[in-house]
């Protein structure tokens, strides 16, 4: 533990621009537009406005599923939102997403527009939309929204609790770092306990409960963000591991974790996608340069 004196709050707290380390140029205590900036309009019924984040991958393995499925009403749009740069706080996309978070959608097949926003949200609307990836059984139908939900509610402590004081916080704080480590570890025996039992997260299919938890706890055993593997001991998950290693096989999946990519090869970024063959002719284009 450090020797320095310990942090006594404030009995107001008021905000510190210069604290936030990493992301302090875009954390702020308020909401609403910064600036006035509308959104891009692309040709298909579906506008996806996001960043491969593990929130946005969610969304765009969703939409390659469908599509893979012969679902054509799920052509997408998919345009990039830079949130280091602040593109989340433009005029148009809070008028989509009120809460300035990716991924935001607007489906646009309807009289009116409809938006959606909340990845779990985005991941039951499209499942309803097109009967697809979410049981129709009752029992069913509950577990597999019971892990969705579990990891609407579970994601916060591995990614703004774990992922930002292990990975991103300017200061490494011990006490921080242990109590969300321990909450990791907890979360990934739940789910070890539960694939040691089920193919799937909800059962014997493959549903949007799969899609809202790979991009999170798949990605993490398979090494994919914060490089805390080692750290975290996560071989002792083996049916996680298991899990993750089969669903990162799909074709679906591969592609849309392309989408709205900006980190990592060149080969496996798509900045844009607005069409199914953007992902050959702008690979393509990469590797030749």
């Amino acid at each position: 533990m450090s020797d320095s004196a310990p942090y006594t709050p404030p009995k107001v707290w008021t905000w510190n621009k210069a604290n936030g380390g990493r992301f302090a140029n875009i954390n702020r205590p308020v909401a609403g537009p910064t600036h006035d900036k509308e959104l891009p309009r692309g040709k298909h019924p579906l506008q996806l406005y996001s960043l491969a984040t593990p929130n946005g991958v969610k969304v765009t393995v969703m939409l390659e599923e469908l599509l893979a499925l012969g679902h054509s009403g799920a052509e997408y749009d998919a345009w990039l939102i830079r949130i280091n740069e602040g593109d989340q706080f433009g005029s148009g996309f809070v008028r989509v997403n009120p809460n300035s978070k990716i991924p935001a959608l607007l489906d646009c097949s309807a009289p009116e527009p409809i938006r959606v926003f909340e990845s779990g949200s985005i991941l039951l609307y499209l499942a309803e939309k097109f009967g697809a990836f979410v049981p129709t059984d009752l029992a069913q139908r509950a577990e597999c929204l019971s892990w969705l939900f579990w990891q609407m509610g579970s994601g916060p402590y591995l990614g703004g609790g774990f992922g930002h004081f292990y990975a991103y916080a300017p200061t490494k704080i011990e006490y921080a770092i242990d109590r969300f480590a321990m909450e990791v570890k907890r979360q990934l025996d739940v789910l070890n306990r539960r694939l040691a039992e089920s193919p799937y997260v909800g059962g014997d299919a493959y549903t949007i409960a799969d899609m809202a938890i790979w991009p999170w706890y798949g990605a993490l055993v398979k090494g994919l963000i914060y490089e805390a593997g080692e750290f975290l001991q996560v071989q002792e998950y083996t049916h996680v591991i298991r899990w993750a290693d089969e669903i990162a096989e799909r074709p679906a999946v591969k592609r849309g974790r392309m989408v709205n990519r900006v980190t990592g090869p060149l080969e496996a970024q798509l900045h844009e996608r607005h069409d199914a063959s953007d992902f050959d002719t702008q690979t393509q284009d990469k590797l030749s340069k």
